[in-house]
């Protein structure tokens, strides 16, 4: 490596605390949702996606997506998630190609129980070590790197949205 391509300085420090905290985030935060309320990260993740979206309902197509997630993948999930009451997938009424999926009363109530628990660990782990200014300097950088890593994500899908719930709580 010649070093014109080594990291130094602030570049290398931030990109090693980058690297270190999104190791160890994950875990964090599938810890506290698995001994709270029996899910995975992922799993609250799909379920919170879809307490977002208009009549609780996306394509599954969409939902991968959003979950940055390969169909594969969220179709596991999403049959767990069905088999414990929480989802259910239906044609879609617009492209009888296309499945949706929908979240029950009881994915809804999943949610916002799951919720408190998790905002409070995003907090003790995360925000909570931040200033004011650095929770703000935090959710304009996850939007710009969100943004150059995937172009078409819309502004909700980023950091800045949990950000943004974590504040008003």
């Amino acid at each position: 490596m010649t070093d014109a391509e080594a990291l130094e300085g602030r570049e290398k420090d931030a990109w090693l605390g980058l690297l270190a905290l999104v190791q160890l985030l994950p875990g964090a935060l599938d810890t506290q949702l698995s001994r709270d309320s029996a899910a995975t990260h992922y799993e609250f993740f799909v379920l919170s996606r879809l307490a977002e979206a208009p009549n609780h309902r996306m394509r599954l197509s969409a939902l991968a997506t959003a979950t940055n997630a390969s169909m594969s993948r969220l179709s596991h999930v999403a049959s767990r998630l069905e088999a414990r009451g929480l989802i259910r997938r239906q044609p879609c009424e617009e492209d009888g190609r296309a499945t949706n999926a929908v979240l029950t009363p009881a994915g809804e109530d999943f949610v916002r129980d799951a919720s408190p628990g998790h905002l409070d660990t995003v907090r003790s782990t995360l925000l909570g070590a931040l200033t004011a200014d650095q929770v703000e300097q935090l959710a304009a950088i996850s939007t710009t790197l969100v943004t150059a890593i995937d172009p078409s994500r819309r502004p909700s899908d980023s950091c800045a949205s949990i950000v943004e719930a974590a504040k008003h709580q």
